[in-house]
């Protein structure tokens, strides 16, 4: 029996969801725990690239169970979308995929409150959110008046939860002259879905323990990354849920004795999406090419990506906090060109050196990276079947990134597609 955790272990957009696909080989099942549309995972196989937002990267091996734990919050209109589409490319979802009875919906009037809460924060404040409304739907968990995916296999108890709710939503927004949802539209909309995605709505609870207790190799999916965590992250730029390890169980009803590996993942530099504290972000020609050639532009938004030299205070923190026991590191390829490399290895914040990341944020904010340099290889890396085939420089580098984190590495990722992956330590 196997069961392993992977998870992002920057803020975000490290390359997870290649990795669970690489991963999925000899795994019969992989849950989504956390997070809802506003991850993107992009999986290339052959020719082909796919960009997943809610459905786990296992769904492409045929023998792989994927499920969506009750952890996730789900925009069903989005979801049966997302669906069709794979359908359409030849994916099957029959018997292979299951949404948690106890997983929160989102809503149209979700994404506008989300939107709403935005545009009223301080020019300077603003969270970055992606407007899918994502954190309005755990507050409306936390609130205790959310809908889940249950009362989509009762149409005329949907019906009504939404109606209800909506008017409540249309309320607020109308009190701030803002856009309201139409809801005759939303709820053709809902209707569709509902029905659509009824078949697929099960108590995952059961079915993942049941695979468990029977010995099924278990793959469990995060989404965004640690740094990103709500608990845990660089607060309040952060998204609204728990990304680290402890959220897969609560996120699966999965207990923690079943957990046996925990691989987080992370770019062999640093990139972030949105607003927030990035002591090592790159604003010369460095940063550029580096946002060039990784093609650093988000899977969900499209928005460019800010890029950095690796940051190896905040990845300390992040091995801590999950209990990385193998690290996936990704984008070693990027890196070909560079002539010399740094690493922070300290910040410095009002003249004090720091070894560990700061909970605070406003201290994150001053802070400023100290920097450990080495040479590059300025060789292509591309092509490398294993450890052994890598330019010395670029394993120094790999050996130096894993030894300052205190993890050991377990894949190297050195392009975007399934074959530029490979196992450095079995």
């Amino acid at each position: 029996m196997s069961t392993t955790i992977l998870v992002g272990l920057q803020w975000g957009d490290e390359g997870k969801g290649k990795i669970i696909d690489v991963l999925t080989k000899d795994v019969g099942m992989v849950v989504r725990f956390q997070g809802g549309n506003n991850a993107g995972h992009t999986v290339e196989i052959g020719n082909d690239k796919y960009v997943l937002h809610l459905i786990p990267s296992g769904i492409f091996r045929k023998k792989t169970k994927n499920i969506i734990g009750n952890g996730v919050v789900v925009n069903p209109v989005i979801l049966k979308e997302e669906m069709e589409a794979l359908s359409q490319s030849g994916v099957s979802f029959k018997n292979r995929f299951e949404i948690s009875t106890r997983s929160h919906l989102i809503f149209q009037y979700h994404c506008l409150i989300d939107g709403l809460k935005e545009q009223q924060r301080n020019p300077e404040k603003k969270i970055g959110t992606t407007k899918r409304g994502i954190g309005p739907t755990y507050g409306d968990k936390a609130a205790r008046r959310g809908i889940r995916a249950l009362e989509m296999l009762d149409i005329k108890r949907f019906e009504s939860r939404f109606r209800e709710e909506a008017e409540y939503y249309n309320t607020i927004l109308e009190g701030f002259d803002f856009e309201k949802v139409d809801v005759e539209t939303e709820w053709r909309k809902l209707k569709e879905a509902a029905e659509f995605l009824a078949p697929y709505i099960k108590d995952t609870v059961l079915t993942v323990n049941k695979a468990a207790s029977s010995g099924k190799k278990i793959l469990f999916e995060g989404a965004q990354g640690m740094l990103l965590d709500v608990d845990y992250g660089t607060y309040p730029y952060v998204t609204s849920s728990n990304t680290t390890t402890g959220a897969a169980c609560t996120g699966s009803g999965l207990s923690p004795k079943y957990i046996t590996e925990i691989y987080g993942v992370m770019k062999a530099y640093c990139t972030r999406v949105g607003e927030g504290p990035f002591p090592t972000e790159l604003f010369n020609e460095e940063g550029e090419t580096i946002r060039k050639i990784g093609s650093e532009f988000g899977a969900t938004t499209g928005r460019p990506r800010r890029c950095g030299w690796f940051d190896a205070v905040s990845a300390k923190y992040s091995c801590m906090v999950n209990g990385t026991d193998k690290l996936a590191i990704t984008k070693l390829d990027v890196l070909d060109k560079l002539k010399t490399l740094k690493v922070c290895t300290a910040y410095e914040i009002d003249g004090i050196q720091y070894k560990a990341m700061p909970s605070d944020t406003e201290l994150m904010e001053k802070a400023k990276p100290i920097y450990e340099e080495m040479a590059g290889w300025q060789s292509d890396t591309s092509k490398a079947k294993s450890f052994d085939e890598l330019p010395l420089q670029a394993q120094n580098y790999l050996k130096w990134i894993a030894e300052l984190v205190n993890a050991d590495i377990g894949i190297i990722s050195v392009g975007p597609k399934r074959s530029q992956t490979f196992t450095v330590f079995p």
